[in-house]
Parts: structure tokens; sequence; C-alpha cells
């Protein structure tokens, strides 16, 4: 029986990628025990998993912060009795963390962020647009090199087995339609104008109700806005545990997002999702788990990719990858994927 550290400790959506794979490799190997570190918030993520898996929390925003925080945590954390450890991470925090397992001699398998493969998909001359190995299968892969057995059978997180809806919720009658407008990248947000022409177009049909995700300060007080424009329109951005909103996610007919934590949540549980893509492309291997690719929204110009993560600012000055894209084609493509309501988007 071995213990095996799994390590990632951010961000939100890359997390949730992990857990499809953590899950998978843990029932491959019954025998052994899984402990995953990372962000003591995204535990509750962690739903119905494995009896030989455990969840540990590091607080880099808090008392992990700084590099002496980190160092007494690694420290610390370097005593337990792991015989594997494999980092699915790999930026500086844990390598730091690897380095004292490795004088321990302690095993550690790294994830391989392909970057030479990356700069050439994003870069401004000779840009090689080819699909890269999705980023699943890149994290299947360092358990794989460490010797596990893998084999991938993760579903949902629920399995069939849906938890309850908050009772403040509506019970579900009609089509149920999650709108969830934001990232966390200026490349990856389709304007809030035309998003709510899409809202405007969506709302006109007497049986969908909308639920508007975000969260709370200002992408709260834009959809709040909009929920009180619009008629079956909720507004649940801030007002549900992390759980509870997946619940909800897991009854949406359709999920309309960004290329952001949203999409990887509505894959973990199954739900079907229509994501719009600016700056950032599904080629670099970040599309949502088991999501149909022909369900992504984007543009044909060249100079995308220009990111992998969205961060950059447009060098054309006028984020033409998201501003093309008509709020028609997507309430259209959304139509497509719900035929008992093909009235609206046309």
């Amino acid at each position: 029986m071995a213990n095996i550290l799994v390590i990632r400790l951010s961000a939100i959506g890359d997390v949730a990628m992990t857990i499809p794979v953590i899950y998978s490799a843990a029932r491959a190997n019954p025998g052994d025990s899984f402990t995953v570190l990372t962000q003591i918030f995204l535990i509750p993520v962690f739903i119905n998993r494995p009896p030989n898996v455990e969840i540990t929390g590091i607080n880099t925003f808090g008392s992990e912060k700084s590099l002496r925080g980190l160092l007494r945590f690694a420290r610390a954390y370097a005593t337990y009795d792991f015989d594997i450890v494999i980092d699915l991470h790999r930026v500086l925090r844990t390598r730091i963390i690897d380095c004292l397992f490795r004088l321990r001699g302690k095993k550690v398998f790294s994830l391989d962020k392909a970057r030479c493969e990356r700069a050439r998909l994003t870069r401004r001359k000779d840009k090689k647009l080819a699909p890269l190995r999705p980023v699943v299968e890149r994290y299947a892969d360092v358990f794989r090199a460490s010797g596990l057995k893998y084999a991938d059978s993760f579903h949902t997180l629920f399995d069939g087995k849906l938890p309850p809806l908050p009772p403040s919720l509506p019970g579900k009658t009609g089509r149920w339609i999650g709108i969830a407008p934001f990232a966390k990248h200026r490349g990856k947000i389709y304007p809030a104008e035309q998003m709510q022409q899409v809202v405007d177009t969506l709302a006109q049909a007497n049986d969908i109700t909308l639920f508007l995700f975000g969260s709370k300060g200002t992408e709260q007080h834009i959809l709040e806005a909009w929920s009180q424009r619009y008629p079956r329109t909720v507004n649940v951005a801030g007002r549900y545990s992390l759980d509870a909103e997946l619940a909800l996610i897991s009854r949406l007919d359709l999920l309309l997002c960004m290329d952001s934590a949203n999409m990887h949540f509505a894959s973990l549980v199954g739900t079907t999702v229509v994501s719009i893509w600016g700056a950032t492309h599904p080629c670099a291997g970040f599309y949502g788990y088991r999501q149909l690719p022909s369900n992504a929204i984007q543009s044909d110009l060249p100079c995308r990719p220009c990111s992998i993560y969205g961060q950059k600012p447009c060098y054309r000055r006028d984020w033409a990858c998201l501003t093309s894209l008509t709020p028609a084609r997507i309430a259209g493509k959304i139509a497509e994927l719900c035929p008992e309501n093909r009235t609206f988007g046309r």
C-alpha cells in the first residue's frame, strides 16, 4: 500500500479538472491512499470522492502567502509519510514543496506544462494552430509516469444521486438555463452589453428560467440589475455555497459561460455547456471535460489565440475576438441545443 500526495493549488478551473483524474486513479488503485493538497476554499468541490481519497488545505492567500509561511508549511508537511508526490501544478510554490520531499528521498513526478508548444500556439507570427494534448490527459500522464494504474472511470460528481437544492430556489418547471458571463481575465469576458442582449432574447421564452452566476461585488450588482429587469431570471451570485451551486448547475439543461471555472464545474456534473472563447482557444487543452467541441463559440481571427490564460492585453486594441460574436449567434446556438424552444434566437 502506497501513500500518494497529489498537489494542485490553483486556479479554480484547473483544480476542478484534476477531479476526474484523481477519482479515476484512486478507483484504479484501491489499495493505495491519496491525499490532495489544494486551497482550503476549494475543498467543497471534492464531492462524493472515493474512500481512499482525502483532501487537505493550504491558504496561499493567508498564512502560507509569504515565503516564510510556505517554508514553515512545507517543512512540516514533508515529515508526513508519503511514498510518492504527484505535482499537477509545477509552479514555484509546489517546487519548493517537491524539493523538500526529494531531500527526504521521496519520488516526485511533475506535470509537463508544454511551454514550448503553448508559445508556438500563441505567438503572433508563424502561429501553429494545432490542438495540444488536453490538460486532463496531461494530469493522467503524471499518474501513469509514477507507475500507478490508470483508467478513466469518472462520470459525474453526483453519479445520478442529485443532492437537494437550497429551499429558496424554485421548483423546476420548463427549461433551466444558466448564464455565467464572467471570467478572471479581460480576454475571456464577453462584453456585458452584448451578453445582456442574449439575456433579453432568452427571457422572451415563457418556459425558460434563467439563473445568473457570478461572484460577490461588481458582478453581483450587474447580475442583480438584469434579474430585476427580466422575468423568470434569478441572480444566484454570492448567495450560495460552492456545493449548493454545483447542485443547481447539475439541474440545468444548459450553461452558457466563458472559458472559466464554471465551464469545468458544469462538466463535473454532466451539464451541457455552450462556451464563449476570445483571446484563449480550446486548442490549448483547457476545454471542458467531455464537452462537445461543436458547442464552443469563437471567431476565426488569425490572431487567436494570443494568450493561454487570457491575461494579456489585446494588441489589436479592439478585442474583436469577442465583440465580433453576435448575441444572435449565441442565442441561436442555445436554441439549437434546446429543441423545445426554437423560437428564440431567430
